[in-house]
Order: structure tokens, then C-alpha cells, then sequence
């Protein structure tokens, strides 16, 4: 499944991140086409729209699911959303709106991190 195994391949420049999930480690990165995707699933006029939408800080678990799923499309991995879905990560929901946030964080800066701490 795309770009895994190795660590340390993240690169925060390109808004990259990695996380281990499914016991696996993978890159993340929320591309154009990624937030294209987000602009669409989220109804957002444009990325300014976008962003406020996550810094408001109240993420359904579905919106996880949707900008993890981007996310991990764009670091390289051949994942639909209801493949991530099911995936597991450490800490659970709370490991996943955190991870959630970092990608944010690493797309939007570090302001949005707080987006996806519930």
C-alpha cells in the first residue's frame, strides 16, 4: 500500500506527516487535489473556507475520516474512506483526531492544530 515502511521520510516542508496506523507507517499529506476533494465533501467555496471550517474545532467523525483519507491519498497509499474507516491507530479516536490535527497543522499551519482536539 503506497509509500510505507521506512521512518523518517516525512517532509514537513511539502506538509508531509507519518503516522503508524494499522501498525504500519505511512505518510500523510493533504495535496491540491486532496483539498479539492475536501472543498467538494465539505460544500467549502474555497480553501479560506475550508480552513475556518477546521479551526472551528468541531470535526464530525466522518470529517475525520474524509481528511485522513485524503491525506493518506496524497502521501502515496491506494485507500478509499471506508478503508480508513476501519483502519486502527494508537489511542484510538483521541490518536486519530490528534493525528487529524497535525495534518492539518502541517497543511494550514500550526494554528489548526487545535482543530481536531476535542
Amino acid at each position: 500500500m503506497g509509500r510505507n515502511g521506512a521512518t523518517g521520510r516525512a517532509n514537513r516542508h511539502r506538509g508531509e506527516i507519518e503516522a503508524v496506523i494499522d501498525g504500519e507507517r505511512r505518510i500523510l499529506c493533504l495535496t491540491l487535489a486532496g483539498l479539492a476533494e475536501l472543498e467538494t465533501a465539505f460544500a467549502a467555496d474555497n480553501l479560506m473556507d475550508l480552513a475556518t471550517r477546521f479551526s472551528a474545532g468541531s470535526l464530525k467523525a466522518n470529517d475525520i475520516i474524509r481528511i485522513l483519507s485524503a491525506g493518506l491519498r496524497g502521501g502515496g497509499n491506494i485507500v478509499s474512506d471506508e478503508d480508513v474507516a476501519m483502519m486502527t491507530i494508537e489511542g484510538g479516536l483521541a490518536g486519530m483526531a490528534r493525528l487529524t490535527g497535525e495534518l492539518l497543522a502541517a497543511t494550514f499551519g500550526e494554528t489548526q492544530e487545535a482543530a481536531a482536539n476535542p
